[in-house]
């Protein structure tokens, strides 16, 4: 079979898989957010930290519940880096320095992943189970409990309260991320995956001889790098490495979890605001995007776009080898789509275009379906712009599910389109302004000590990568260094937080508001039109802020 059938036939049977678990996971995710009862584990996690559960929050106070949960993970995954030589399992790794520690406690607790090390030559046992693994179950979660707020703000009236972090949060983690991450960990260790807290240097045979490699609980922790759209592996090559992705059932495996939990909150929203349309008219417009992106992707890189590329028929340099183009561009465009980051081929060696696409994906705000919450979080203020759009055309006060668009809520929405933005943009300048940290380009992608477009496209990855929380690289970025460590850090906290402000100050404002029903000139929402009009405002509001830093990187390489 040829790759591009191999490939068509994958698309198809991930469509079915996530088309299946839509209606039961969406709704099951509506339900845990929604029940008035009590696990009693839950209970005694309430009573050991002293929570009421009963009491809701206002916005204000479930924000400063996320900065405390997320400062304390901070500090505690710091701490065990630096300490990591005095701790069991530590497997002879010495202790990880300040600053690149600093830049991994932000990484894993903004959701990000991103790695400036190798995790098979950096990181003991403890480490990355105690540490890494721990983060990716919590930042996750905390994305979903953001997005929740949201819904709730659309679906209560004449409140300041919000709902309860600790209890959203607890549900979760204890109903959704580990029963999941158990189940799909144990058909990853009988697909192959391995799970060992052995000897790191297990003897393998391959056709180069007999050679130690690093093993670890890789299995159990894809699983929750994958679902909780984390991404940080625990080897280098990520999911490329036949430990943690070691058949075509397990690529297709790990691309499905990375996807299902985002398209199916869309579901969620609908379920919660009554109006399963609703969540249909959100879905559409993921899909689209999502299937646009793969489209394009695999086409230029198909066709080795470029003239240096066809002349050299280099395209396949980099790809996944054991599953060919097709399968390695839906890896690419399923991972920059989300707040994922993993790989499973080398994103710095596609053509100029289909880099640029991984990402152009990124910059959309990660929402086609985007990371696990914030993907949703994202779409849901964009529909709001759309609508506000929509009202000024027609000369009406612009609503949403039965929510008046007020200033005050637009505030809020064009804080959020113009933080990310400011974020990379600022960050990008200031390492291309600096010319000693120019230097962290490969020397290859240098021209006269100036970045060449490729060159620049590196650093404009990197903080789009880091600004977007999704934690993927091109590799010929040399980040291991005090200030990209430090700048890094500062990206991806500011490029998880800022945003999230804005989003429950919004939920906060809409739901202290009174619902207005629906009338004759009320915009139709649940509608195949305000789906155009949606997509037509992801690409235009926010696609055209990057196009001039686009065209200095990818567009101009791919037209050299």
């Amino acid at each position: 079979m040829s790759d591009t059938w191999a490939g068509l036939l994958q698309v198809a049977a991930l469509v079915l898989l996530l088309a299946v678990s839509y209606r039961p996971l969406g709704d099951y995710m509506a339900h845990i957010l929604t029940s008035k009862k009590h696990l009693r584990v839950e209970k005694v996690l309430y009573k050991t930290m002293g929570v009421d559960s009963e009491a809701d929050q206002t916005w204000g106070t479930y924000l400063r519940s996320v900065f405390a949960i997320s400062a304390v993970g901070v500090l505690l995954l710091y701490l065990i880096l630096r300490i990591q030589h005095h701790l069991m399992l530590a497997l002879g790794m010495p202790k990880v320095n300040a600053d690149l520690a600093y830049n991994t406690a932000a990484s894993f607790v903004t959701n990000t992943n991103w790695q400036n090390y190798s995790g098979e030559n950096t990181l003991g046992y403890v480490a990355q189970m105690t540490g890494l693994a721990v983060q990716n179950f919590v930042s996750a979660s905390v994305g979903i409990a953001v997005v929740a707020t949201l819904i709730r703000g659309f679906t209560r009236s004449k409140t300041d309260r919000l709902g309860n972090f600790w209890v959203d949060l607890t549900r979760i983690i204890f109903r959704l991320m580990l029963p999941f991450s158990i189940v799909f960990s144990l058909v990853l260790i009988a697909s192959g995956a391995v799970q060992s807290l052995g000897d790191h240097l297990t003897v393998v045979h391959t056709l180069n001889g007999d050679q130690s490699l690093y093993t670890g609980a890789t299995a159990s922790q894809e699983v929750i790098k994958e679902l909780g759209t984390n991404g940080g592996g625990i080897f280098n090559a990520n999911s490329a490495h036949p430990f943690e992705n070691p058949t075509a059932f397990t690529n297709l495996l790990e691309i499905y979890l990375l996807l299902v939990i985002g398209f199916a909150l869309p579901r969620t929203f609908g379920k919660m605001v009554g109006s399963h349309r609703q969540g249909y008219t959100i879905l559409s417009v993921m899909a689209i995007i999502w299937i646009g992106s793969l489209a394009f992707s695999t086409f230029v890189e198909t066709h080795h776009h470029g003239i240096n590329l066809a002349d050299g028929h280099a395209a396949l340099e980099g790809k996944e080898s054991r599953f060919g183009i097709p399968a390695s561009t839906l890896f690419m465009t399923s991972t920059t789509l989300t707040s994922t980051g993993a790989i499973n081929s080398w994103h710095d060696s596609y053509t100029p275009l289909g880099g640029g696409a991984a990402m152009f994906n990124m910059m959309l705000g990660e929402i086609a379906p985007g990371g696990t919450g914030s993907g949703l979080y994202g779409m849901l203020v964009l529909a709001i712009v759309t609508v506000f759009i929509a009202g000024l055309m027609v000369g009406r006060t612009p609503e949403y599910l039965g929510k008046k668009i007020r200033p005050a809520e637009m505030k809020y929405a064009a804080l959020y389109i113009l933080t990310t933005p400011a974020v990379v943009l600022v960050f990008t300048g200031l390492a291309m302004a600096l010319k000693g940290e120019t230097a962290s380009i490969s020397s290859g992608n240098l021209y006269d000590g100036h970045p060449t477009p490729h060159g620049f496209s590196e650093v404009l990855y990197a903080f789009t990568s880091m600004g977007n929380n999704n934690g993927s690289a091109f590799g010929g970025l040399s980040g291991n260094t005090h200030w990209w460590n430090t700048a890094g850090a500062l990206a991806m906290m500011f490029g998880r937080f800022l945003p999230m402000i804005w989003v429950l100050a919004l939920a906060g404002s809409l739901a202290k508001q009174k619902p207005v029903p629906e009338t004759e000139g009320t915009l139709k929402t649940a509608s195949p039109l305000f789906a155009g009009m949606l997509l037509g405002t992801v690409l235009l509001v926010v696609g055209l802020t990057y196009f001039p830093a686009l065209s200095l990187g990818p567009l101009a390489e791919g037209l050299h």
